[in-house]
């Protein structure tokens, strides 16, 4: 090297080895500092199931408002368009002027929405409804209906509607016979195995009663079990097999409601195999409700099957005449305050002359006598 003359210095920034390191350190850096500051990419639409806890969240909420709810869990993880909906009624009476009850029932929605991840659009009206729509990112979870009390099934008269379904036929024909006697719109319910099933749905769809399949189904109590019945556990073969069965011994049914059933109803996979079955069979689906465990009812709005449940006291767990009396007083009173409402009994001598007793009153009292099929959504 000569005296005084300063080193070539070396041209590291050449090398591509060189060029990209620091652009990856710049690049790692420049994320860290991006989540750092809190710019996280927005959660996805939660998952079906979550979205079906949400809306029973939702329906709880409503419901304890003193309004009906009705719900269908229709998101689903494949369809990204899908989304459960919650149909609102307010008690009969109750308009959507009352500002105060509803600005009561939006905060139920928007603190469970708020609770939940979820954003709530501003609720809009259409004619007798308001309508309120929850996300998540931007996309669309649920869908909620709020109707006044009297918005869709009491007719424009105010009456309320009822529907009177009368268990366990098949094995007594005057029983049978004193029911078709009555000149009001009843719907009977047949079991499959008894000695007269067939021919009693056949006279019953003759006089213009509407007919269902009792299905049998296993009990959590004592009771007498049948012969043949759903129960938890069985293949969906054997479901498919014994329902087909079932409606080959009562013609002309057009719905289902659960015999028994506290065990069986209470089971998700057993309901989940029964009721694409009645779905393909075009049938309805009533819950009985016999246990306050079931899971029958949103089984059959999940697969698509028309569907509703009892709402009003059963008629008559006491055989007495008095006490069939005070219960079907509360199914009136009940359909007058939830517009609509669905009650059960028995063939009983004690039912049959209750029965006879107030139903006179009914037309005069703003009720409407309807068939089961009539209620079902």
């Amino acid at each position: 090297m000569r005296k005084g003359h300063r080193p070539t210095a070396v041209r590291v920034t050449d090398s591509p080895k060189a060029v990209f390191l620091p652009a990856l350190i710049a690049a790692i850096c420049l994320t860290l500092v991006f989540f750092a500051s809190g710019c996280r990419k927005p959660a996805a639409k939660p998952s079906a199931a979550r979205i079906h806890a949400i809306t029973q969240q939702l329906a709880a909420e409503a419901a304890a408002s003193g309004a009906t709810v009705r719900i269908k869990k229709a998101a689903a993880d494949n369809d990204a368009s899908s989304r459960d909906e919650v149909d609102v009624r307010l008690p009969a009476g109750s308009s959507l002027n009352d500002t105060k009850a509803i600005t009561a029932l939006l905060q139920r929605i928007e603190n469970v929405a708020t609770r939940s991840g979820l954003t709530q659009d501003e609720a809009t009206h259409d004619g007798n409804a308001m309508k309120v729509t929850l996300r998540r990112s931007g996309v669309v979870t649920h869908e909620i209906t709020i109707e006044s009390g009297d918005a869709r099934n009491a007719r424009t008269d105010g009456t309320a509607k009822l529907a009177i379904i009368l268990d366990d036929l098949g094995s007594d024909r005057a029983a049978a016979e004193a029911i078709f006697a009555m000149p009001y719109k009843l719907t009977v319910s047949v079991l499959p195995d008894q000695p007269h099933s067939e021919e009693i749905a056949q006279e019953a769809h003759r006089r213009g009663f509407e007919v269902m399949l009792h299905l049998p189904m296993e009990s959590v109590g004592k009771e007498r079990p049948e012969v043949q019945e759903l129960h938890p556990g069985m293949p969906e073969s054997r479901v498919v097999i014994l329902v087909a069965d079932f409606l080959a011994r009562v013609p002309y049914a057009t719905g289902v409601n659960n015999h028994q059933g506290s065990q069986a109803t209470s089971d998700p996979q057993l309901m989940n195999d029964l009721m694409p079955i009645l779905r393909a069979k075009k049938l309805f689906y009533i819950d009985s409700r016999t246990t306050a465990a079931t899971v029958a009812y949103d089984a059959a709005q999940r697969a698509g099957v028309p569907s509703a449940f009892r709402n009003v006291p059963f008629l008559d767990d006491v055989e007495e005449v008095g006490a069939v009396r005070k219960q079907l007083e509360l199914a009136f009173r009940g359909a007058k305050e939830k517009g609509e409402a669905i009650a059960i009994g028995h063939p009983h001598a004690a039912t049959r002359e209750a029965l006879a007793e107030i139903l006179p009153r009914a037309q005069k009292e703003g009720i409407e006598l309807v068939q089961a099929s009539e209620l079902v959504h």
